[in-house]
């Protein structure tokens, strides 16, 4: 099961006036830091909200602030208002994501799911918003989800073709020899049926005989030849098809992987892709007596498998099937790690990232505890249907250190076996792993 990540989607909604500009996310606010930074301001006036409730923008900010207080309900008001004073698409985006963040935390999957569909559909929202946002983390393990990332992915003029587009852009590179292929399919094809067209009259020809009549058996060799080619790389064409979908499911799959929570022994909360490089995560996944027990033995090996960067995530059936939701609002909770900053930013970010970077390796242990179970439970299950396996059924995942699937298997692992196989992290073939 090769894996790999998307790049991180970060997309900010920009409400600007002549005299401000203020950015706004399109999510709900996770603390009363974030709000004070998030909210809408208004340099051309002192009022507040509350008293201005004239525009789309302002009830919007009046909802972001009647969540933080816990106030669903009238936030949801407040959206809904937005949404019938002729916003403008930014102001529209902003309204949709979050009354859908305002339905999943009222546990209404199928109503969040119609919002981020507008949106999607109409107000170009990035589905990668979605899948990094952890407000919506309880509807990322309902069935609703699935649903509308199975539409993301097949694109379509009910939902757009944004995440497709992005998707086939990494399918592009994990597999760049498929459009040649697929080009000489469809060209060979193509000149198969000429020749083919061309050699049905000369079989007539051959058959009825006469003065210059072509010989019937080479007639009918070429034309078999013809048949045969085009039958060969049109299935050619469509097997190509076949393995892009999958891939494109596989990659859709990863992202959602790549975006689940861990909370390390120092109780800090990271993103299983804010580890990559650093660790080899193993998800143990199935009844807690046979998790359990698969740790108990890793135990016995704690140094080697230390040595070769495996980090323990167990994952037990059952556990995820409640959400809990946090009282004041939804999001990430109050010590989450900051996103690394990309190769392309100013040189002190990537200081600051490096020095992030040291001090999460610092912190990571032979174990790691799943948070929102319900969301890891749910991409197992879907992963164990794209292999054929029984949901439900005791597995275990190895990744690799750049948070690509490195391999699975049905019960628990060997981990003599996994010590065998797995180089140490100072080894010249982890350095090329990452």
């Amino acid at each position: 099961m090769a894996m790999a990540t998307l790049p991180l989607f970060h997309h900010l909604l920009t409400f600007s006036s002549p005299k401000s500009a203020t950015i706004l996310r399109p999510r709900l606010l996770t603390s009363q830091r974030a709000f004070h930074v998030s909210i809408l301001c208004f340099s051309s006036t002192s009022q507040s909200p509350e008293a201005n409730l004239e525009s789309a923008e302002s009830c919007v900010n009046l909802g972001l602030q009647l969540f933080s207080k816990g106030r669903v309900k009238e936030a949801l008001v407040q959206f809904e208002a937005a949404l019938n004073m002729d916003p403008n698409p930014m102001e529209a985006q902003a309204a949709l994501y979050n009354k859908a963040c305002c339905h999943a935390y009222r546990g209404e999957g199928k109503k969040a799911a119609d919002c981020l569909r507008v949106a999607l559909r109409e107000y170009n929202l990035k589905f990668g918003t979605i899948l990094n946002d952890p407000d919506l983390a309880s509807f990322r393990a309902l069935p609703e989800f699935k649903e509308l990332q199975e539409e993301a992915r097949m694109g379509g003029e009910d939902i757009g073709y944004g995440f497709r587009r992005d998707l086939k852009l990494i399918s592009e590179v994990q597999a760049p020899f498929r459009g040649v292929r697929r080009f000489f399919s469809v060209a060979l094809s193509a000149a198969a049926g000429i020749s083919l067209l061309f050699n049905i009259p000369r079989l007539f020809r051959a058959i009825q005989g006469g003065d210059g009549a072509p010989d019937v058996w080479e007639t009918a060799g070429n034309l078999a030849v013809n048949v045969g080619g085009i039958v060969v790389f049109v299935a050619l064409f469509l097997w190509d098809n076949k393995k892009e979908e999958e891939q494109l499911s596989q990659i859709s799959r990863n992202e959602t992987l790549s975006r689940l929570p861990l909370r390390l022994s120092t109780n800090r909360i990271v993103e299983l892709v804010q580890l990559r490089d650093t660790v080899r995560p193993v998800i143990l996944a199935g009844k807690k007596e046979t998790v359990s027990s698969a740790i108990q033995k890793a135990e016995r090996f704690r140094t080697e498998l230390l040595r070769r960067g495996v980090l323990l995530v167990p994952v037990i059936w059952g556990e995820g099937r409640e959400p809990q939701i946090e009282k004041k609002g939804f999001g990430a909770p109050a010590t989450p790690a900051a996103a690394l900053p990309s190769i392309g930013e100013d040189f002190e970010k990537r200081a600051q990232s490096i020095t992030a970077k040291s001090k999460l390796k610092a912190e990571i242990r032979f174990r790691a505890e799943v948070v929102s179970p319900a969301e890891w439970e749910s991409w197992i299950r879907d992963q164990q249907k794209s292999e054929e396996v029984t949901p439900g059924e005791d597995v275990y995942i190895i990744l690799r250190l750049d948070g690509r699937v490195r391999r699975s298997g049905r019960g628990m692992p060997d981990w003599q076996k996994i010590i065998e196989e797995l180089p140490p992290m100072e080894a010249l073939l982890s350095k090329l792993e990452r």
